[in-house]
């Protein structure tokens, strides 16, 4: 019943698998390279073995800067041609530059242009594989969909643009109808025959999206538990989207609330919670110093740019809803909220130019390592909003105020995964991936969040 078996790689196993094939693949090519030319600089042996871990470490940090685990990205060809020649030449660069953990540089000088060379065309060959044949429609995953007519074509659209690799084959109406024949050009499978429309078919997995205006009927669900028992994926679509988007489906929740918020043991784990303040500490002394370091620079900045005062501080709202002074460099024009407090937004034109190097730099947040110092904030969490806006958005979005549970961050979930958000979908869009984070907050997210957070640096994409 469950189609021809196509074969399905899902989003998380499609990373790893890029991850692991990297790895072998450059090592693998490094010993090629070793045997065939007398290459002695990079060895992979028992005595050696420290250097494998050393390069592929320094390999899967700067290629998960330089985005080569995106998805979207990598299954195009210009986009991974650049993130693998900087990802290569930046690790290549690093290895070379700490001979206490790798070797010694090689008195031949042209065994580096081997060592780089062997990095760089063995991924771009194996990229060029996985665009080729990763990429390709065999290795679709061909969705049914059970819901209401009226959500086929959003939800349709959400799943896509999540994972290009997904095929919506079609759908049941969730009182197992058919009084529409297609929804956008989604096929209504009538349950009177859609054993057969499977059988011809790749379908494997359905996708049930609850909907409490519309329940399921006897019929529908005793269909799906039928389907079931015969090998097909049966799978809730707060679910699926979940895992997809990474953030939370808060237009689905419903009455349901603590049935999507069985927020992470971290929050209330001691042990995360010191690792938590302590690693709050560290960065923010570290921050501290850093910014002492650029603030001739700023200075000289804003003194021609700006031509105003260097700082700014606004109440915002913090834990508990406890309200706090937030300390940032001044990036607008003199008097910007004259009429009123508004959000910032693209191409705002109250941002002056050396406000937009702040930005797009992120520079403009560094004296906020005062305010995670104090304890007012955290390195990550939500960012914090002023208490004007909190008002209005909670009146618009539910669970807004959810936010508030932990601290606020200087880097977050949300922070790297969207930009700046001006209408109620993006601070709805903002709000799903605060609420991720809550849920699942843990040591290796944080990780996540830190390394993208680079990525955002690295490719100015602040606002």
């Amino acid at each position: 019943m469950a189609g021809n078996g196509s074969i399905h790689f899902e989003i998380s196993e499609r990373k790893i698998l890029l991850r692991i094939i990297d790895v072998i693949v450059v090592l693998a090519a490094l010993h090629l390279v070793g045997t065939t030319f007398d290459f002695d600089y990079f060895m992979i042996n028992e005595q050696h073995w420290l250097w494998s871990i050393i390069l592929s470490f320094y390999l899967l940090f700067f290629a998960t800067v330089f985005e080569l685990y995106n998805l979207h990205r990598a299954s195009r060809i210009a986009p991974t041609l650049k993130a693998v020649i900087v990802s290569t030449s930046v690790t290549s660069l690093l290895y070379l530059l700490t001979p206490f953990f790798t070797p010694s540089l090689p008195e031949n000088r042209l065994q580096i242009v081997y060592f780089y060379l062997a990095m760089t065309i063995s991924l771009l060959l194996w990229r060029a594989l996985y665009i080729k044949f990763f990429s390709s429609a065999r290795f679709n995953k061909d969705l049914l969909l059970v819901a209401s007519t009226d959500q086929v074509s959003g939800i349709a659209k959400t799943l896509i643009a999540a994972d290009p690799n997904y095929n919506i084959t079609g759908f049941i109406a969730m009182h197992g109808g058919a009084t529409e024949q297609q929804v956008l050009g989604y096929q209504n499978w009538n349950l009177n025959n859609v054993n057969e429309l499977i059988k011809n078919s790749n379908v494997n997995e359905i996708v049930v999206v609850s909907n409490e205006k519309e329940p399921l009927t006897t019929q529908v669900y005793n269909w799906l538990l039928t389907a079931q028992e015969k090998g097909l994926a049966v799978r809730e679509y707060s679910q699926v989207y979940e895992e997809i988007t990474d953030r939370i489906p808060v237009q689905f929740v419903g009455k349901e609330f603590y049935r999507y918020f069985p927020f992470a043991r971290n929050n209330q784990n001691k042990l995360y919670l010191v690792y938590h303040r302590a690693f709050d500490i560290v960065f923010s002394i570290l921050g501290l110093l850093g910014c002492l370091c650029v603030l001739p620079l700023i200075l000289i900045g804003n003194l021609i740019g700006n031509r105003g005062s260097l700082l700014y501080s606004q109440t915002r709202v913090g834990k508990n809803r406890k309200e706090f002074s937030i300390h940032k460099f001044r990036t607008m024009v003199k008097d910007a909220e004259a009429s009123g407090a508004q959000f910032a937004k693209a191409n705002d034109v109250r941002i002056t130019k050396f406000g937009k190097f702040l930005r797009r730099t992120r520079l403009d947040e560094l004296p906020q390592f005062f305010n995670i110092l104090k304890g007012e904030m955290s390195i990550i969490g939500p960012r914090p909003e002023r208490p004007v806006f909190v008002k209005q958005l909670a009146q618009k979005i539910p669970f807004y105020e959810t936010r508030h549970i932990i601290k606020p961050g200087l880097t977050g979930w949300a922070q790297v995964k969207t930009k700046y958000g001006v209408s109620d979908e993006d601070h709805l869009l903002k709000l799903q991936y605060d609420l991720y984070y809550i849920k699942r907050r843990s040591l290796f997210l944080d990780l996540r969040i830190i390394v993208k957070t680079i990525s955002t640096v690295v490719f100015f994409k602040g606002q």
